[in-house]
């Protein structure tokens, strides 16, 4: 089966598990910059990583407009969502509902590993919004416990990644 990983990557997480189902799978792995030159229309499965934020997905709009097109053929679509927040949490699955239409689920499968942060290598607006939620959590009146664990958690860098969470997606490949 020939396969293709397109990713976009800001701090490094979504390519590093672009890059571990590329090599466990032997598919092609494309940093999104280079997608110009690229015909999906010539792949059996199309696996996109985009990086979570803000509840969306980034160039997940992008996506959505090629498999469209490629809707009438019969192919493996897969979406996986590279995040802050670890595996377990349980804003993961109303995140994902949000990003997709009830139609769209049909023929996309979604799944969700768990990246982290990495302050040193975000732009400046992606820094400083992680840093004022932070704060504004710490400075919240009434915080909930999850709250406070969150404004920890986002207070500095940290990686959560595992080759693990490949696992499902190597499956579905399968």
């Amino acid at each position: 089966m020939k396969t293709i990983v397109i990713y976009t990557s800001q701090t490094g997480f979504t390519k590093r598990y672009a890059e571990w189902i590329s090599e466990a799978s032997g598919a092609e792995c494309v940093d999104f910059k280079q997608t110009k030159k690229i015909k999906l229309s010539d792949y059996d499965a199309i696996i996109f990583g985009g990086w979570c934020m803000a509840g969306g997905v980034t160039k997940l709009k992008w996506f959505k407009n090629q498999i469209t097109a490629l809707s009438s053929e019969s192919k493996k679509i897969m979406v996986y969502m590279v995040g802050a927040s670890p595996a377990e949490s349980p804003d993961i699955p109303l995140a994902m509902e949000r990003n997709f239409s009830a139609e769209e689920w049909k023929g996309v499968k979604t799944f969700y590993c768990p990246g982290g942060l990495n302050y040193d290598k975000m732009n400046f607006l992606s820094r400083f919004a992680m840093k004022m939620l932070a704060k504004s959590l710490t400075l919240k009146k009434d915080a909930t416990e999850k709250d406070k664990d969150m404004a920890q958690m986002i207070s500095h860098s940290y990686d959560i990644s595992d080759k693990k969470y490949i696992e499902p997606i190597l499956a579905e490949l399968k």
